[in-house]
């Protein structure tokens, strides 16, 4: 048994959105459920191509990540997202019109996520080289009433990822007799 419902994480760059969606699909996968993994990477590359990273445009390309989630969020699926999507007033306006909508953020402290930056683009955004960077030249506006923070700088991968499971179940998205296989 499941209903659909979007996973929704959100958090700075490096703050570990896109390694707890890795490890939450295939838990969920073993449960026997249906789902579909939504990138906010690959979305701005396949659904997005061409937007900047204006305030206007980044809202563009959340509300259509919203929007494909609300399609499959209908038909049963369960949706996990992981992006940036700064702006408090259209995550807010998602999880209004989606309904079944779970906010995860994906709390780390702004140094660690700089430590973490694999692709370098912390120190590009620092050295002025890329404008409207999330966190560096551009705003990220925290969650206000989360449906779960996950402190990645403080608990471990599992941890984070049984947080989501465990809610899953608490709400009734998921049956709690859902045995990984």
């Amino acid at each position: 048994m499941q209903k659909g419902v979007t996973i929704w994480l959100t958090g700075l760059s490096g703050a570990g959105k896109s390694t707890i969606a890795e490890e939450l699909e295939p838990r969920l996968r073993r449960m026997g459920l249906e789902l579909e993994p939504l990138d906010g990477d690959v979305i701005r590359t396949n659904l997005s191509q061409g937007l900047t990273f204006s305030r206007t445009d980044r809202d563009v390309n959340v509300r259509r990540i919203g929007f494909v989630c609300e399609l499959l969020t209908r038909h049963g699926v369960i949706v996990i997202t992981s992006a940036i999507s700064p702006y408090r007033a259209v995550r807010t306006e998602l999880k209004e019109r989606i309904g079944n909508f779970i906010e995860v953020y994906v709390s780390c402290p702004i140094e660690e996520c700089i430590n973490r930056d694999v692709k370098g683009l912390y120190k590009r955004a620092i050295a002025g080289e890329i404008p409207q960077f999330t966190g560096i030249s551009d705003p990220y506006e925290e969650p206000l009433n989360p449906d779960i923070v996950c402190h990645t700088h403080l608990e471990t991968l599992d941890e984070s990822v049984s947080k989501i499971v465990d809610y899953l179940v608490i709400k009734g998205y998921i049956a709690p007799v859902a045995v990984e296989v």
